[in-house]
């Protein structure tokens, strides 16, 4: 099964984290949730991307060990140092959930450009594939964010995807940079108008309008944000549904 219409989650949302590193995670209820949008149930298919950090074995460890417990029918694509796969294509749209993690969402798009990723990709989206990820994996189906894959100090990123026409922020409420970072770049034309999700929330576009947004925990919120005649940006607060916690 597939969502019945282009559908993709993007969110300042992923994995429960234990007390024992990074091999003691769980799926977040976000993950739940991606599923659910694909009408796929407890045995979805999901294929992970780590492009955005380089596909390190380690996380691509993680990720399986965090879903060995759940009926969940797991994989990954990596591309570094070559695809694992012969037929790329074939794997994504055999799918009912992507989820793209973070890291860097220039290098991300980057590479994905260079391997014909950005149109497989829009091949699964209008196919019925859920597209969906974090922070990186966020803002990559956008125009673009603020970005700190140029340094600690956020930099405007305007090399997203683009098929979703707006502006996203993400840890919105978590990292003190990124809230003056979007006003800015969003007053000054950088950027579109768009949205912004605090850690724990996500954002569900049907086709390229957004539909709903959501969140793991209570208080975390998504945004619009809205530039001004004279540079100002006007940030709304949204309706946000909280999620139903694991099992």
């Amino acid at each position: 099964m597939t969502a019945d219409e282009p559908t993709i989650l993007a969110t300042s949302a992923g994995f429960e984290r234990g007390k024992y590193g990074i091999f003691d995670l769980r799926p977040g209820p976000i993950h739940h949730f991606a599923a659910e949008l694909a009408d796929a149930g407890p045995t979805a298919k999901v294929c992970f991307l780590h492009q955005a950090v380089g596909d390190p074995e380690n996380w691509i460890g993680a990720t399986y060990a965090a879903f060995a417990r759940t009926e969940y029918r797991t994989s990954h694509l990596q591309l570094f140092p070559m695809p694992n796969h012969d037929d790329v294509r074939a794997h994504l749209l055999d799918q009912d959930v992507i989820w793209v993690n973070g890291g860097s969402v220039a290098n991300l798009c980057a590479v994905w450009r260079v391997h014909g990723l950005d149109e497989i990709l829009y091949e699964a989206w209008q196919a019925g594939v859920v597209l969906g990820g974090v922070s990186a994996g966020s803002i990559c189906w956008h125009v673009g964010g603020s970005t700190d894959s140029f340094g600690l100090e956020l930099r405007g990123f305007t090399d997203g995807l683009g098929w979703l026409p707006y502006s996203n922020g993400v840890h919105y409420d978590a990292e003190e940079q990124r809230r003056p970072k979007m006003h800015e770049l969003i007053g000054d034309g950088t950027l579109p108008d768009g949205y912004a999700t605090d850690d724990g929330a996500g954002l569900v576009y049907r086709g390229t309008r957004l539909a709903e947004v959501v969140a793991d925990k209570e208080g975390a919120l998504g945004y619009e944000l809205k530039r001004a005649a004279d540079g100002s940006v006007t940030e709304t607060p949204l309706p946000t549904r909280v999620l139903k916690p694991n099992p």
